[in-house]
């Protein structure tokens, strides 16, 4: 044991990678504050250096002599982190220093090729049971200098107003934590589904479970004890927050599942999971239709309104999540490739394993999901049955009332002039024929799933990436009668999760 040097390195070139942007850098920068005033606290400020990682530590090496170990966090990022962590572990052995990767989620790492989804939600569960560490109770201090954080501009970053984003560190993390299994999350599997109460129904600790200042582990032991609380209830136990705590949990154990994809495959970041659907859109992305969908301006006001949210706060609930997707992807017919990039800055929650996994769940090209393409009309009368999302975001269509607010275009002359509307000019006209852009999707879809070698290729598929349960059936297959056919669970995510088609991962 010896002296501890808590080190945070800002790396340029991950910054400049496409899928950054300044909100994500702001949450990082005040959970960096916090961080440091916590370490300060135990005796030894946090570290910052600006540079390559190992260049950073060759330089420490200099200044402070032999560093006896490394210590971090196992990571599944994307390309740009993987090449990175290899340039580390060149460095660890060329200067003889040990680096020890700790798991920070239910993923496991290992050969891909030597396992299967077979025993993972149980292992899932072991891992989340297990203690939670305690921070130490001082630090000895060190005589080490510490950069200043970057500003966005700095590294590059585009100016990214988002004035609804959620604020950075543990504090706040935990406030949310405890918030949603004492009171907000009572509604939760309810209410998930409605951005009109998402926002507040949802937990909202996606962004504190990507950049790590509230753990699953944590969150999950939390969750437990609050179930375990609400079947208990002293006289009265909570059987509606028992089901959504159940449901929050499951959720939970899905954020995991879908990263293990991206552990297990990294090419999932730009090739298609399926390789049947190889050169699918690849040749079609209609840059028009790209920007209108990423600025909330494709005429369909649903969409748009929940595009524009998600522009001003970082985040919005998962079934419009999927919805956004389906909608590029089979409306407007968008490579996914040309949405990860847009979409993932929007996301003050960014998460590559998920954000990939899902990016290609919701575009049809994982071979063993059931094609989902979302109804933004049906979504918008079910979910905002009387406008008042929709009127908060497209405010050009708030004088329209609720009978013709869904769908403008099926207003007549007369009735948008008397509600001061102009298609085309104050607002979008749709950039596609609803029914048609569907049926073209569909028949694109099914003609590559009747290739002779599709279903062959989706069992390779699912043997790596597919849910697990007791009694399920071929890939994208469902029993009569059953909502999905999934992967067998222990605890309580086997009874609260589904299966790949749970819509699930985000719902935070």
């Amino acid at each position: 044991k010896g002296a501890v040097l808590p080190l945070y390195v800002v790396e340029p070139a991950l910054w400049a990678e496409p899928v950054q942007s300044g909100r994500q850098w702001d949450f990082l920068c005040e959970s960096l504050r916090e961080l440091n005033r916590a370490l300060t606290a135990l005796g030894q400020p946090l570290v910052i250096r600006v540079g390559e990682m190992p260049e950073v530590l060759s330089r420490l090496a200099d200044e402070l002599g032999p560093i006896a170990g490394l210590w971090s966090h196992e990571e599944t990022g994307n390309a740009w982190t993987f090449t990175r962590d290899k340039r580390v572990s060149a460095w660890a052995r060329a200067n003889g220093v040990p680096w020890t990767e700790l798991a920070q989620h239910g993923v496991q790492r290992g050969d891909p090729a030597s396992k299967d989804r077979n025993g993972w939600g149980e292992a899932w569960d072991r891992q989340m049971r297990a203690p939670v560490l305690s921070p130490p109770g001082a630090l000895a201090p060190l005589d080490v200098t510490s950069d200043a954080l970057p500003a966005a501009a700095d590294l590059g970053l585009a100016p990214d107003p988002c004035p609804g984003r959620q604020a950075g560190g543990r504090v706040a993390g935990l406030r949310l934590l405890n918030s949603f299994l004492e009171e907000r999350g009572r509604t939760y599997q309810k209410d998930m589904a409605s951005p009109v109460v998402a926002f507040e129904a949802c937990s909202r600790l996606s962004p504190h479970l990507a950049f790590g200042t509230v753990s699953i582990r944590e969150a999950a032991q939390a969750g437990w004890a609050a179930l375990a609380r609400a079947r208990a209830g002293g006289d009265a136990p909570d059987p509606v927050f028992a089901r959504s705590l159940r449901s929050f949990l499951a959720r939970l154990h899905w954020h995991c599942h879908f990263i293990q994809k991206l552990e297990d495959e990294p090419e999932i970041e730009w090739r298609n999971m399926h390789r049947g659907f190889d050169g699918l859109r690849e040749a079609e992305v209609d840059e028009v239709r790209l920007v209108a969908w990423i600025r909330g301006e494709t005429g369909y006001p649903f969409v748009d309104a929940c595009m524009r949210a998600l522009n001003a706060t970082g985040w919005i609930n998962f079934r419009m999540r999927a919805m956004l997707v389906s909608f590029a992807a089979y409306h407007l017919w968008l490579d996914w490739r040309a949405l990860k990039a847009p979409l993932a800055r929007t996301f003050t929650d960014y998460e590559p394993g998920i954000h990939y996994a899902q990016l290609q769940m919701q575009s049809g090209t994982t071979g063993i999901n059931a094609v989902r393409i979302y109804s933004p009309i049906k979504q918008s009368l079910d979910q905002d049955p009387d406008g008042v999302f929709l009127r908060e975001w497209v405010p050009e269509l708030a004088a329209l009332p609720a009978a013709l607010l869904h769908e403008p275009w099926r207003a007549t002359a007369l009735e948008l002039q008397a509600h001061g509307v102009r298609l085309g000019e104050t607002y979008p006209e749709p950039l596609v024929d609803h029914r048609q852009a569907v049926a073209a999707a569909r028949g694109r879809i099914a003609e590559v799933r009747r290739h002779p070698d599709f279903k062959a290729q989706s069992a390779t598929v699912f043997a790596r990436h597919g849910s697990r349960k007791s009694g399920s059936r071929k890939p994208g297959s469902r029993k009569p009668g059953s909502r999905n056919a999934g992967r067998r669970q222990s605890g309580t995510a086997k009874k609260a999760a589904g299966a790949d088609t749970s819509q699930g991962s985000f719902d935070f």
